[in-house]
């Protein structure tokens, strides 16, 4: 895959973020990293939508 060129913006409430930071500590992982894999793997369920 090619460099990342593109920004997505997102609000979330305090609780979410926590989950997030917290999940990502767990795993020694970034949020980037965590959140590129759940795009990608909704890719790879090939979810049609209608």
């Amino acid at each position: 895959m090619g460099k990342p060129t593109n920004f997505i913006t997102f609000r979330v409430n305090d609780g979410e973020k926590e989950i997030l930071r917290n999940y990502c500590e767990k795993l020694g992982r970034t949020q980037t990293d965590v959140l590129r894999e759940l795009i990608r793997n909704l890719q790879k369920e090939n979810i049609t939508l209608d």
